[in-house]
């Protein structure tokens, strides 16, 4: 019976120093290990161990003796395999180095595989299936240390347990157990991330497709999860994928499902995990993203790590660290091929290697068909060979090494010869898009729709079982898990993983007659999934499924009437989600295929184009969404009369185009005219109604009719949330619009409460990169701004700008407006030389996209001469001012607000460049016009009396100008109050000046 060592009985050990030897595969052990000694007062280094990199493993081992430290080996089938050397010659080491060096060497176990037997002199302590107390008390035991203090903590926070998994942990794929090498990329991806400033580390592992990075990606989530709280995987290869999964994160977090939309949950997760609560150490993995647009403004920020997997090299270029994934070095080769394929000798492994170039994909699905396979390497070299001189039954694609779609082929005529199953399973698959294959669509297949030669297997669970797990066996597929717990639909699978390049071989070699059935059953698959209720934001997790497969599967070039709808209705949900790049690129390509198909006047053709329109409008490409929406409301308008609902329709997508370009007039008589139709035709309370008076509200606020536009959207907002949902998205839409009309009234405070509660909705529901949330918050920021919260009020207006950059683009019409009102903030409050590059940008991009004779170009400029007025160039901002005031009255006439603000902006550089007279008649007329436009108290017409009060003390009018200037003080305090900027600012006598903000 044991009574303890000496240490247990006299007290602490002296502090001693230890080389913890491990295979990466085990290094969370390690660290664990390391920890615990070192929180017991002793010295600790970590040596992986790689004997590739060693004249062999006797002397590997004899230095790591010769350091002077004792040495732990940290025991498992991967620490034995790291190389390619025989028990024989791990017996033989093991027994010279002990003997060399006794009592330096122990040993605790991980596995109850057979171990070389050699092992029994290390008396190695068995670690596995233990919890975190036992295992630290043997491993003191088996260092002759003393274990009285087990679970001492000095406050240092430590790596978990490696057997308690991360808090979360979130469809990670399973680990490969076959996973070779690669101690070089994953410890430079580690250094990357942790090198990397406070949160950015973000690191973008590169290399070809079927390279490894996935499993590079994997790996280093299973080697590194003890020092997470959170680990997630997110699928990257298309953007609304990669949004669901990201929100998924949201209940695993805790966080409130509010609306149940996506949208909110995938803003709660990335503040949470900005904030780092409730979890402060994660990993955030996005596999497969080639298109950085995608991913951008979804990264998250912290104090965690962020993994991007990628072919695309543009990565370099979006604030991430590059980490190349190259070919296996040869070394790797062999020892991966003989994982993989036991029987083969290490002389045939570099064989194999050597004719496939090293290439990861290609050994894994050949070494894996090999072991089973009775075909030597010989022969099978050979075949490979005569294939590749001939160029039989392949396609070769520049993407990848030439034997890999040959050794593929090969391996499909395996499949094919004696797994029909399985090929015909595979054959289905590859009309989904590569990446995940969603289980679920496929167990939903409608009975009549099922193609012959699937049938029997559809409806046998059995074989199809069979069938996929031989893929999986070879490697051609990998199955995913539902993270869900059982009781809510999960612990079962979810997807299957089909590599890029495996979809394109099999898709390319399949004939016509063959590839038909099967998509057109893909596609049945999917019409069926279809919610058919694109703008219930609740849905739009599911259509966001769908979207990736629609080109794959044939979708767009489909003639089935249901099909066509279905993918209708996914344009749609694409357009109303801001996704409108996505939703163009489609449109485009579905238009030209429809019109050659069903003729330029079919219904579904004429569905597409204002889906197509709207896309076009959002993007700012405004002369093609011109000639698309004129054509089809002249067209419906000679055919079928004014009064017809389809007609309708077209001239208000028309005219929301006529908004863009600025013919307001011209809108308004087509909204007006369509109001008042819609109403006779289908009530005021008709969804289609409420859309044409949301319209024309937006005409009267662009036209300067602030009271008018108000009283239309109250209207409209109340009519909305009795006749659709609090919580939809036109009935939020409807709230920003009434929250913009009580700003533009001088209704401030009102203004800010009703925006305040505007950004949480619409961010609850639609998440925080929709273009609806960024407008409510750009709205907000100019409520914070015009009641007087400077500080509130620039710090949201520059967030609204950054992120309105990263999603849309610096030239997009709705960043344009923004990257406007922030340059304005700077010009007052902020820095001047930032405000003036921004300006110019905001010029140029305006002038470039909507013309000189725009009013947003027009207005713009003006906001520039303001910028060169505070940096002294007086003469040129005088003639930007003047140039502003001419052209907002050539292009809106003398009365309009911005007119009126161009003009009490041209007083001000009239008055200071010393055209004293001329300020003050500009002065007069423009407080008069300001009180029959806007009203004696709105804060544009008080403005104006405290420049005219400035203007009459220049030529020396001093009694009318304290007129003028005490009743505009007394309104501003009774309006905004005494302590309001303006207010204080006009008590100081400084003047005041107009911004000209641009509107949605």
């Amino acid at each position: 019976m044991t009574t303890g060592s000496r240490q247990d009985r006299d007290g602490a050990a002296p502090p001693q120093r230890f080389v913890i030897s491990f295979a990466g595969f085990n290094r969370p052990w390690a660290v664990w290990i390391a920890h615990r000694l070192e929180e017991h007062g002793h010295r600790v280094s970590l040596q992986r161990w790689d004997p590739q990199n060693s004249p062999g493993i006797t002397q590997a081992l004899d230095d790591l003796a010769r350091s002077g430290s004792r040495v732990l080996l940290i025991l498992s089938e991967r620490y034995f395999s790291a190389g390619t050397h025989t028990d024989e010659e791990w017996n033989t080491a093991l027994r010279t180095v002990t003997d060399h060096h006794p009592d330096r060497f122990a040993a605790v176990c991980l596995t109850d595989a057979p171990l070389p037997s050699a092992v029994a002199v290390l008396e190695k302590t068995d670690l596995w299936g233990l919890d975190s107390y036992e295992a630290e008390y043997r491993v003191l035991r088996r260092l002759e240390l003393p274990t009285d203090r087990i679970g001492t903590d000095s406050g240092r926070r430590g790596p978990r347990f490696p057997n308690d998994p991360p808090e979360i942990w979130g469809r990670v794929p399973r680990r490969n157990p076959r996973f070779t090498g690669r101690n070089d990329v994953i410890g430079t991806l580690r250094a990357a991330l942790a090198e990397a400033p406070p949160g950015a580390s973000t690191v973008t592992l590169l290399g070809l497709s079927g390279v490894g990075k996935t499993q590079v990606a994997t790996e280093y989530a299973y080697r590194f999860a003890s020092e997470y709280d959170v680990v997630w995987w997110v699928p990257a290869e298309d953007r609304p994928t990669l949004r669901e999964r990201l929100a998924d994160l949201a209940p695993a977090l805790g966080l409130p499902r509010g609306a149940g939309s996506y949208g909110e949950q995938i803003r709660a997760v990335l503040e949470a995990l900005r904030r780092g609560s409730p979890y402060g150490r994660w990993l955030m993995v996005f596999d497969g993203c080639d298109n950085p647009d995608d991913l951008t403004d979804l990264l998250p920020s912290g104090a965690g790590d962020v993994i991007i997997t990628s072919r695309n090299r543009e990565w370099a270029s979006r604030h991430t660290s590059l980490v190349e994934v190259p070919l296996y070095a040869r070394p790797e080769s062999i020892t991966f091929i003989r994982r993989r394929a036991l029987r083969l000798t290490a002389e045939e492994a570099d064989q194999l290697a050597e004719a496939l170039e090293d290439y990861p994909l290609a050994l894994d699905q050949t070494a894996g068909w090999l072991a089973d396979s009775p075909l030597t390497v010989g022969d099978y070299l050979g075949l490979l060979q005569r294939r590749l001189d001939s160029r039989e039954a392949v396609t070769v694609s520049d993407d990848y090494p030439l034997p890999f779609p040959t050794a593929l082929a090969i391996l499909l005529n395996n499949v094919r010869e004696n797994f029909p199953d399985a090929l015909a399973l595979l054959r289905l698959f590859v009309f989904f898009a590569p990446g995940p294959v969603p289980l679920r669509l496929l167990r939903e297949f409608p009975a009549d729709d099922v193609p012959e030669q699937l049938a029997g297997l559809i409806n046998d669970q059995i074989r199809w079982n069979a069938a996929l797990n031989k893929l999986v066996q070879f490697s051609v597929v990998r199955l995913e898990y539902s993270d869900l717990p059982v009781e809510e639909g999960g612990g079962g699978l979810e997807t299957v993983q089909l590599h890029r390049m495996v979809h394109g071989i099999v898709r390319e070699n399949l004939s016509e007659d063959e590839a038909e059935p099967l998509a057109r059953a893909v596609r049945q698959v999917l019409a069926a999934a279809d919610p058919g209720r694109p703008s219930d934001s609740r849905l739009w997790p599911r259509y966001a499924e769908l979207i990736p497969h629609l080109t794959s599967s044939g979708v767009l070039t489909s003639g089935n009437p249901r099909i066509q709808t279905f993918l209708l209705h996914c344009l749609r949900y694409l357009v109303l989600a801001g996704e409108y790049r996505t939703c163009l690129r489609l449109s485009e390509e579905t238009d030209e295929i429809w019109r050659a198909m069903l003729g330029e006047d079919h219904p579904k053709v004429r569905e597409l184009s204002y889906q197509y329109g709207g896309a076009l409008r959002n993007l700012g490409l405004f002369r093609r969404a011109e000639t698309l929406t004129r054509a089809r409301a002249d067209q419906l308008m000679q055919e079928r009369g004014a009064r017809d609902l389809e007609t309708l329709r077209a001239t208000s997508s028309y005219g929301g185009v006529l908004l863009c370009i600025a013919r307001f007039e011209q809108a308004k008589e087509i909204f007006e005219h369509g109001l008042t139709t819609y109403r006779e035709l289908l009530g005021e309370d008709d969804s289609t109604t409420l859309a044409a008076q949301n319209n024309l509200a937006a005409t009267y606020r662009l036209l300067g009719r602030y009271q008018d536009s108000y009283d239309l959207d109250l209207d409209t907002l109340r009519r909305r949330e009795r006749v659709l949902r609090a919580q939809h998205i036109s009935t939020l839409s409807s709230g920003i619009a009434c929250a913009m009309g009580l700003r533009l009234m001088g209704r401030y405070r009102e203004a800010q409460t009703r925006q305040e509660q505007g950004v949480k909705l619409n961010t609850q529901v639609l998440g925080p990169s929709h273009p609806q949330t960024l407008r409510a918050e750009h709205n907000l920021g100019l409520c914070l701004r015009r009641s007087g919260d400077i500080p509130g009020a620039g710090l949201r207006l520059r967030t609204v700008w950054e992120r309105a950059t990263r999603v849309f683009g610096v030239d997009y019409p709705w960043t344009l407006m923004v990257a406007s009102d922030y340059a304005t903030y700077l010009r007052e409050y902020g820095d001047l030389s930032e405000a003036r590059r921004i300006s110019e940008d905001v010029v140029r991009g305006y002038q470039s996209q909507l013309g000189l004779a725009h009013p947003y170009s027009i207005g713009t400029v003006g906001n520039l001469g303001l910028v060169l007025r505070a940096q002294g160039e007086r003469v040129e901002a005088l003639n930007l001012a003047e140039q502003a005031l001419v052209g907002m009255r050539g292009a809106l006439g003398d009365r309009h607000p911005w007119t009126l603000g161009c003009a009490l902006n041209a007083t001000g550089h009239r008055n200071i460049t010393g055209r004293l007279e001329d300020a003050l008649e500009l002065s007069r007329e423009t407080l008069r016009t300001c009180e029959q436009v806007m009203g004696q108290d709105h804060p544009m017409t008080l403005s104006a009396q405290i420049a005219l009060a400035a203007d009459l003390r220049s030529v020396r009018e001093d009694v009318e100008a304290g007129k003028h200037e005490d009743a505009g003080i007394r309104s501003l305090t009774r309006t905004l109050g005494a302590q309001h900027v303006h207010t204080v600012s006009a008590k100081q006598q400084t003047r005041p000046y107009w911004d000209f903000e641009p509107q949605p």
